[in-house]
């Protein structure tokens, strides 16, 4: 015997809502499979829903529209950072500065590397101190660092940072769609099952295919087991044979 599936895609949740819905347009109430009080809370938590989907859908668009420009900003500051550093570094090198000239942007006195860049969180990290540092050797009268210059990288890593809070933002927006269109499914699948307990109770006494006849027509949805289906299959070709 075939079995009722509950829609699990919210796609499959609209059709299923708005079959039922072109039901309670089209007829009367004491002629409706359904209850009036289910009808009440189809009507008012299907907008809703409708709404939440687009919701999130927006979020979501608008957070990948903006990301690529972000990622943008993250490569040019990640690039200028890298720069900065290897200008310090070539500048001991050429005696130009104090191994201790390190210091002051928070990197061991004999690390010739370039720090890891590889997480936002370091690019934040290495920003900040690089910024800080210089304008601690700029109090104390020292030459700057040029090429690039700290005022240059700043700019870029304002804007990155301009651009990093409003990722996080646009995150949380999208955190928030998600977890009220968590509550609408939540709310809409009770709905539908309602619904349909209901239609599958007022047909309860006909004819089992004709009883799932009328309940698909409120957006019900029967799935037959495998065996069921071949079955079905084969018994459909027999009936062709004997009618040959």
């Amino acid at each position: 015997m075939p079995y009722r599936r509950l829609p699990n895609t919210d796609s499959a949740r609209l059709k299923s809502l708005k079959s039922a819905y072109e039901k309670g347009k089209d007829l009367p109430p004491f002629k409706l499979a359904f209850s009036p009080n289910s009808l009440r809370k189809m009507q008012a938590a299907l907008p809703q829903f409708e709404n939440a989907i687009s919701e999130h859908k927006n979020s979501l668009n608008l957070q990948t529209e903006k990301n690529r420009e972000y990622q943008k900003r993250l490569k040019k500051v990640r690039l200028y950072i890298s720069h900065f550093v290897q200008v310090v570094n070539l500048a001991i090198v050429r005696g130009d500065l104090a191994p201790d000239t390190r210091n002051y942007f928070g990197l061991e006195e004999d690390e010739r590397k370039v720090p890891s860049l590889s997480t936002e969180e370091d690019v934040i990290r290495w920003g900040e101190q690089l910024i800080e540092g210089e304008k601690k050797r700029r109090n104390r009268g020292i030459n700057p660092v040029t090429n690039p210059t700290i005022a240059v990288l700043k700019v870029h890593f304002d804007k990155f940072m301009e651009y990093h809070n409003y990722q996080k933002s646009l995150k949380k927006r999208s955190q928030r769609a998600q977890e009220q269109l968590n509550e609408r499914r939540s709310q809409i699948d009770g709905v539908i099952q309602q619904i349909w307990n209901e239609v599958e109770h007022t047909y309860d006494d006909l004819p089992e295919e004709m009883r799932r006849e009328k309940a698909m027509e409120y957006g019900l949805v029967y799935v037959f087991r495998k065996n069921e289906l071949n079955n079905a299959t084969l018994f459909q070709s027999h009936r062709v044979e004997d009618i040959d």
